[in-house]
C-alpha cells in the first residue's frame, strides 16, 4: 500500500545521471551550428585552438568542482591563477632595471615549484580560516580574492611581466603528438580526479561530506582534514592553470584571471555540479567548460561582438539553476 516511495527516488537518480551527460547532445548541436556558420569551425586548427583556450579554465573548473562536491566553494581561485605566477617570477628573476623589480632569491628552474607552493599555501590559508576559525567560507574566499588581486597588482606594479623563466613558457607552448601539451595534461588531471572520486575511499568521501557533513563525521570520515586537503588541491590546480596560461600567452598581465570565477561557476553548474554539495561529476564539469568555449567560438565565427559573452555566461547560469531545481528533486528555498 505505501510502496510508492522508492519509485521517485529511482527516477531522481536516473535524471541526475542523465544531467551529467545532458551536454553531450548540446556539444553535437553546437558542432553542427558551428559548421553551418563557418566551415573553418571543424578544422583541426580551430578545434585545437578551442581546446588550448579551454585548458586553463578547465583546471579552475576541476578545482571548483571538487570543492563544491565537498560542500564548499572557493572564490579566490580566479586570483590564484594570477598571483601565484607573479610571486614565483618575482622570487626568481633578478632586477632588470625595469619597473618590475625581481628579488632573484631562487634559481629560475624552481619557478614552477614556487608557483605551486604559493597555490597550495593559499588553499591551506583558506582552509585554516574556514575550518579552524570557523569563518564563513564565502566571505573568507571573497576577501582572499580581493586581497590576492591587490597583491598581484602591487607586486607587478600594475604592468604585464614579459620576462619569464623558460620553464614557464615550455608547457604552455609545446605540443606532443601534434596536440598542445596543455590539453594532454588537462585530460590526464580530469581522468585522475574522476577516477579518485569513483574508486578511492577519500574521493568517495567527498560526496558524503557534501551531502551531510555531520552524518559523514558520525560515520568516521575525517571531514575537516579531507576538506582542507581539497582546498589545498584547489589552490594547486589554480596555480598550475596560471603556469599554463602564462606560458601560452608569454606574459603575466596585471589582471590575469580577473572575472574568471563567473565562467567557472557557469561551467560547473551547467555541467551538473550542485552548489549545495554532494552531487556532480568531473565529466559533467568538463562538458560544461567545452560548451562555454564552443558557444564563444561559434559566436566569434558568426561575427557576434565579444561584449555579449558575459551576458551569455550569466544567462547560462540562470537557466542551469532552473533546470537543476526541477530535475534534481532538491527542496530549495
Amino acid at each position: 500500500m505505501a510502496v510508492t516511495a522508492p519509485a521517485p527516488a529511482g527516477r531522481r537518480f536516473d535524471i541526475a545521471r542523465y544531467r551529467d551527460l545532458s551536454l553531450v547532445p548540446a556539444l553535437l548541436v553546437l558542432g553542427v551550428i558551428g559548421f553551418i556558420v563557418s566551415p573553418a569551425f571543424l578544422t583541426a586548427d580551430n578545434l585545437l585552438g578551442v581546446g588550448q583556450q579551454a585548458t586553463e579554465l578547465s583546471l579552475l573548473v576541476l578545482a571548483q568542482a571538487l570543492i563544491l562536491i565537498a560542500g564548499r566553494m572557493d572564490l579566490s581561485l580566479e586570483s590564484t591563477i594570477g598571483v601565484a605566477p607573479v610571486i614565483a617570477v618575482w622570487l626568481v628573476l633578478p632586477d632588470h632595471g625595469s619597473r618590475f623589480i625581481g628579488l632573484g632569491l631562487f634559481p629560475e628552474w624552481s619557478a614552477i615549484l614556487l608557483c605551486l607552493a604559493v597555490g597550495a599555501l593559499i588553499g591551506a590559508a583558506n582552509g585554516f580560516f574556514i575550518l579552524k576559525l570557523r569563518l564563513n567560507g564565502f566571505i573568507v574566499t571573497l576577501g582572499a580574492l580581493t586581497l590576492l588581486r591587490g597583491l598581484q597588482v602591487a607586486i607587478s606594479e600594475g604592468q604585464s611581466i614579459v620576462t619569464l623563466p623558460s620553464s614557464f613558457t615550455y608547457l604552455g607552448r609545446t605540443s606532443w603528438l601534434g596536440v598542445p601539451a596543455a590539453i594532454w595534461i588537462c585530460a590526464l588531471l580530469f581522468l585522475i580526479g574522476g577516477s579518485a572520486l569513483a574508486w578511492l575511499r577519500h574521493g568517495r568521501s567527498l560526496y558524503a561530506i557534501g551531502g551531510n557533513a555531520e552524518a559523514a563525521r558520525a560515520a568516521g570520515i575525517r571531514v575537516d582534514r579531507i576538506t582542507w586537503i581539497v582546498l589545498i588541491i584547489g589552490g594547486l590546480l589554480a596555480a598550475f592553470a596560471g603556469i599554463l596560461y602564462t606560458g601560452h600567452y608569454g606574459s603575466i598581465s596585471a589582471d590575469q584571471g580577473n572575472g574568471w570565477i563567473f565562467q567557472v561557476f557557469a561551467a560547473t553548474v551547467i555541467g551538473g555540479v550542485s552548489l549545495n554539495g554532494g552531487r556532480g561529476t568531473l565529466f559533467g564539469a568538463l562538458t560544461g567548460v567545452l560548451t562555454l568555449q564552443l558557444v564563444v567560438n561559434v559566436m566569434t565565427l558568426a561575427g557576434v561582438p565579444p561584449l555579449w559573452n558575459q551576458f551569455l555566461n550569466g544567462a547560462i547560469i540562470i537557466v542551469a539553476l532552473i533546470i537543476s531545481r526541477f530535475t534534481s528533486g532538491e527542496k530549495q528555498e
